[in-house]
């Protein structure tokens, strides 16, 4: 397809500046004085108490809705503020105990019932998962993620965009991710169209326990192919590709691009695994029904400063206190969050219906189904993206202007991965759809 000289100079700008605005809006003095009142709790274990104003995880809850509630007044009531919440049993929690989440709302103005989310955990724990009584400050983990959660919310306020955007405190992550899996069949009760979530667990340490000091990369895990795949879908997938390509996945790779383009001194490392080794975050409840998500954290992690109680042997100290906390790293993650979610608020309906063909010919033809109504009044049109298949970033891209289909010439499909994105008039673009169930973000009809 050839481009007209109009349509090379309808192409949208590459870079929002808005988002460079928004990054210099995050503070790391709020983000610090958000961990210090989490940390003042003495405890948010999801067995602690609940009744008083001062201590447990009741009084932090309430504390996190409060601030919620500030930030919406600020915005003229731009924010829906509700708990969600059920109860449970299971082998951390031997009574039954009410697990209860924050949730934030900020509707979208074109279309309110697409989301994109950013979560981080209320709860903490000390070494003994039972222990509700004893101080567990989890001021990295996972205080730090839940201030982002929170400054998120002050700095994304201020502006409106196309989609809704969803700020998240969850509980009961330490308990078995009791709150992650209650809000994530509660968006399934009330068909939210949930495009992303971006987990934050830890995201204030820069000293690992290998020694290493770095405050210059995150880390972003992503599940390779959908955990709610088919055995038809599988199938698919074993001839068709795109085990690296869930929707995931290529929400990582947009982080990524997102650091490269917008956040100064930070380089994203994307893990092909769907967390640490043997180990499990709060995307994964919404990856098991089926809601793309991903884990945003440090890259270098210190384990004594993990599910530890508070000690000192033999000169060495145990804990997760204030001190282990760098709060202007905690800033750089929190902008990483903030203009993802921003660029895929703003951005058009994610590309649905992508279908890829070019089988025994010279030429990939890919295809998409295009919306219509108010949802797509800010849709400029779409720009079809390819790689190498041993590439782990997409490499190439070429905006394609408002059509459904596009070939590529004398492209091979059995040489490449291809996809597409939906772009917005302003440039706002959603993360790639790789073609077929592999990396199907949802469809229109939801």
């Amino acid at each position: 397809m050839a481009f007209t000289t109009a349509q090379a100079a309808d192409v949208p700008p590459q870079e929002l500046p808005l988002l460079h605005e928004l990054v210099k809006d995050v503070s790391a003095e709020r983000i610090e004085a958000d961990i210090r009142k989490l940390v003042s709790f003495g405890t948010r274990h999801s067995l602690s108490d609940t009744k008083s104003e001062t201590r447990g995880i009741g009084a932090a809850r309430r504390w996190i809705f409060s601030e919620f509630e500030k930030i919406s007044a600020d915005c003229g009531g731009c924010l829906e503020v509700m708990y969600v919440s059920d109860t449970v049993t299971g082998n951390r929690i031997p009574e039954p105990t009410e697990i209860v989440s924050v949730v934030a709302i900020q509707r979208g103005e074109s279309d309110p019932n697409r989301y994109v989310a950013m979560s981080g955990d209320i709860d903490s724990r000390v070494s003994d998962p039972l222990n509700g009584i004893d101080d567990s400050p989890g001021a990295n983990d996972n205080a730090s993620g839940m201030a982002g959660a929170i400054e998120a919310a002050r700095v994304l306020s201020k502006h409106k965009f196309a989609g809704s955007i969803i700020y998240m405190g969850l509980s009961g992550e330490e308990q078995g991710l009791f709150g992650g899996q209650i809000v994530a069949q509660h968006a399934l009760d009330n068909n939210w169209r949930v495009k992303a979530v971006l987990n934050n667990d830890m995201i204030g340490n820069i000293t690992g326990i290998n020694g290493v000091t770095n405050n210059t990369t995150a880390r972003v895990f992503s599940e390779g192919t959908r955990d709610v795949e088919t055995p038809e879908e599988a199938r698919i997938r074993r001839f068709s590709g795109g085990e690296v390509d869930s929707p995931s996945r290529n929400i990582a790779r947009f982080i990524d691009r997102q650091a490269d383009k917008y956040i100064p001194n930070l380089d994203v490392m994307m893990v092909y695994r769907l967390d640490r080794f043997g180990r499990g975050g709060h995307h994964r409840p919404f990856n098991a029904v089926g809601i793309p998500g991903v884990r945003i954290m440090e890259t270098n992690e210190h384990y004594d400063r993990q599910h530890q109680d508070i000690r000192v042997e033999d000169g060495r100290e145990y804990g997760d206190v204030i001190e282990g906390v760098d709060f202007d790293y905690a800033r750089k993650l929190t902008a990483l969050n903030i203009v993802s979610l921003a660029e895929m608020a703003a951005a058009p309906p994610f590309p649905a219906e992508v279908e890829l063909k070019g089988a025994v010919r010279a030429s990939a033809v890919i295809s998409w189904k295009r919306p219509t109504g108010k949802e797509a009044e800010n849709l400029a049109g779409y720009k079809v993206y390819w790689r190498l298949t041993d590439a782990n970033q997409w490499t190439h891209s070429k905006f394609v202007g408002d059509v459904e289909t596009y070939t590529f010439e004398n492209l091979v499909v059995d040489n490449y991965y291809f996809g597409v994105v939906a772009v917005a008039k302003d440039g706002a673009e959603t993360p790639v759809v790789f073609p077929g169930p592999m990396g199907n973000f949802g469809g229109y009809e939801e």
